[in-house]
């Protein structure tokens, strides 16, 4: 009598899974999965910086890897800031609101003082050998007041115009130094998160209109007034009626996407980033990404951003649900803002949308933008952990009470 061997069919990792699938788990007391899609996107932008940039890094400083090298540096040093990020509770975010206002302004201010400037923008302040750019952590610290000035005059947001304008009148100073670098990008990525956060929490759809109407009137003036960013705008209409010229950047990037057909020309292979495309580590490095793993890499990255997204949106609501609004309202923000600033970037390389000069979140080369990201996903960690926490300890009273 023969016996049938017993086939053991490979199962699928916990912490895969678990990405993937919202963890129900009453013992863990955070979400591993943001950990996980924290790490794999940090390891892809590695590779790319390091593929994208050495072209440049031989020619510049005679160091191939001197742009990689950074990068590591950076991920390294966002890692540890945020071991102590994570320590912080969010009560302490809610407090200070005002004071890191306050703290993004100052920076803004200093930066047009004695700021470095780069192909014609300062938004660059040298502290020795570090860089910061002043405009990333004002990004993060502006949602930080936002979401603290939702909680406390929410009834005023709903109910007249008094409360709607006040965070507008702070947004408007903040875009007004941001204009001064210039830095347009930026004053997008804030007033699209603004008016988003704004309509989540209950303002009336006249109030959105009329914003919308005036969002959309100043930034057509400041394109209409400002000669550079109407070519920037005509460029990205027709980019190959002047390809050595005004639309030389995305021609190349172009070129890059078309290369890559599917499946891309592989690690390594791509001919755009032997300087034909300039800024390919930082704001194009989606397009370089493109010629070498094709419409799979990017739709992979797509993905992991999406899943980012999306939890940040889920947690969001869950936060409102248990009534705590600032957590709510800030992952509500910072969901938002990774998902425009994603969408932007990767639009402006395949030639979507017109060229504004944003990183990719994670992936990007850039030390300001990888810290000031890796932040907001240990806001979201903590934010998770602390609904966690009130859930086992409401269920551990409730225990109690029935064994009194």
């Amino acid at each position: 009598m023969t016996v049938a061997a017993k086939v053991t069919l490979p199962q699928v990792p916990q912490w895969l899974y678990q990405v993937f699938t919202p963890s129900n788990n009453s013992n863990e007391t955070f979400d591993r999965s943001f950990v996980v899609l924290g790490l794999i996107m940090y390891m892809t932008g590695l590779v790319m910086v390091a593929t994208s940039s050495m072209p440049v890094a031989e020619r510049l400083f005679n160091n191939p890897f001197h742009f990689v090298i950074r990068h590591g540096i950076y991920i390294v040093l966002s890692m540890g800031i945020a071991g102590v990020a994570l320590q912080i509770p969010m009560s302490w975010w809610q407090r200070n609101s005002s004071y890191l206002l306050g703290f993004a302004i100052l920076l803004l201010v200093t930066v047009l003082i004695i700021g470095r400037s780069v192909n014609g923008s300062t938004r660059w302040i040298v502290l020795g050998p570090i860089t910061v750019q002043a405009a990333e952590p004002a990004k993060l610290f502006f949602f930080c007041y936002l979401a603290a000035y939702l909680v406390r005059r929410r009834d005023q947001v709903m109910e007249n115009l008094k409360g709607f304008i006040k965070p507008l009148i702070v947004f408007a100073i903040l875009a007004g130094l941001l204009l001064l670098q210039p830095d347009l990008g930026t004053i997008i990525v804030m007033f699209v998160t603004t008016f988003g956060l704004l309509f989540l929490a209950g303002a009336k759809l006249w109030q959105f209109i009329g914003l919308a109407s005036v969002g959309v009137f100043l930034l057509a003036m400041l394109a209409i007034f400002e000669p550079y960013r109407w070519r920037r705008i005509t460029s990205f209409l027709d980019p190959w009626q002047d390809p050595f010229g005004s639309g030389y950047q995305l021609t190349q990037s172009l070129m890059a996407y078309g290369r890559g057909e599917l499946f891309g020309q592989g690690l390594g292979n791509s001919i755009q980033k032997l300087e034909y495309l300039p800024e390919a580590h930082t704001d194009f490095v989606m397009a370089v990404l493109a010629e070498e793993f094709g419409f799979v890499g990017i739709l992979l990255v797509l993905i992991l951003s999406m899943i980012v997204v999306f939890k940040a949106l889920n947690l969001g609501r869950k936060a409102l649900s248990k009534e705590k609004y600032f957590e709510g309202f800030l992952a509500y923000a910072i969901g938002i803002w990774m998902c425009f600033q994603a969408a932007v970037n990767i639009g402006a390389s395949a030639g979507i949308v017109p060229t504004k000069g944003l990183t990719m979140p994670l992936i990007s080369y850039g030390g300001s933008s990888m810290i000031t990201m890796t932040i907001a996903l240990v806001l979201l960690i903590r934010i998770d952990h602390e609904i966690r926490l009130q859930s086992i300890q409401a269920t551990s009273t409730k225990r109690k009470g029935r064994k009194s």
